[in-house]
């Protein structure tokens, strides 16, 4: 089986079929994982989530922020945003069983030995561990009372990750690693407010693949999340969000010998 990770679609479906065409033609065995943000910004989150769940086995995915957010949306958890691209999902036939399958996915997974999640990872947690952090926050999203805990599920406190931390603020911590981090201090501290690439970087704080001694070193790590750092291709940290939704490209790599397929894509937001 051919493996290929794609980075963040937005609601893009157009460039997503463009890709997997141009991919599938050079490898029709072809798998894929997407590494979250399904939907939102772009102008076709229906399209992208009816196309996903089509492919059955074929897909594996991680959920990011936007995916989480429009769980939240959908049943008036969360005010939409000013920048969100979600009524024509919302007002779908289909709309619930595609919210039902989407609270499904997990928020990191293992595939072709990488670890797979949407922005990031602590550098207190091994590969092993944020799979069983991640499998936490599923339990309770797939549970019967997943809604008390979307609502729960905001803010950024608890800042640092503690092994005593429990309850609501256990999984937010857990939440705002894997969907939201970019900038963490050398012992763990995540920052929430920086958008910007390294060049910008807040003083006291790195990018989270780039502190000393981080547990999770000694696995390839997939993410996306980071328009603004664009592709990154370095032997352990994979970056793919190369800002689709902004009028950048969407990438897929083949994860044995890190073949890289793109498609431009224009631009459907504007930064800010």
């Amino acid at each position: 089986m051919t493996l290929f990770a794609i980075g963040d679609l937005q609601g893009c479906a157009g460039q997503l079929d463009l890709l997997l065409g141009r991919v599938l033609s050079m490898s029709p065995d072809a798998h894929f994982v997407f590494v979250g943000d399904l939907v939102n910004r772009g102008p076709d989150s229906l399209g992208c989530l009816r196309r996903l769940r089509t492919m059955g086995k074929r897909a594996q995915m991680v959920l990011g922020n936007h995916d989480l957010h429009l769980l939240a949306v959908a049943h008036g958890l969360r005010s939409a945003s000013r920048s969100d691209t979600l009524d024509s999902l919302l007002a779908a036939p289909d709309k619930d069983e595609l919210l039902d399958w989407l609270r499904q996915q997990p928020l990191a997974l293992m595939a072709d030995g990488h670890l797979i999640v949407h922005a990031g990872v602590l550098p207190q947690w091994t590969a092993q561990q944020t799979l069983e952090l991640a499998s936490e926050v599923s339990a309770v999203l797939r549970g019967d009372h997943w809604l008390d805990f979307l609502r729960a599920m905001y803010g950024n406190e608890p800042l640092r990750w503690r092994d005593d931390l429990q309850g609501n603020d256990r999984l937010r911590c857990i939440v705002n690693a894997l969907t939201r981090l970019r900038y963490c201090t050398a012992d763990g501290e995540m920052e929430f407010k920086s958008k910007e690439g390294p060049g910008h970087t807040p003083r006291d704080y790195l990018p989270w693949f780039e502190v000393p001694n981080r547990r999770s070193q000694d696995v390839p790590i997939v993410f996306g999340h980071w328009s603004t750092l664009g592709l990154v291709l370095q032997p352990n940290v994979i970056g793919l969000d190369t800002g689709c939704v902004w009028g950048g490209k969407l990438s897929a790599l083949r994860l044995d010998d890190r073949l890289l397929v793109q498609v431009d894509c224009p631009q459907h937001q504007q930064p800010g």
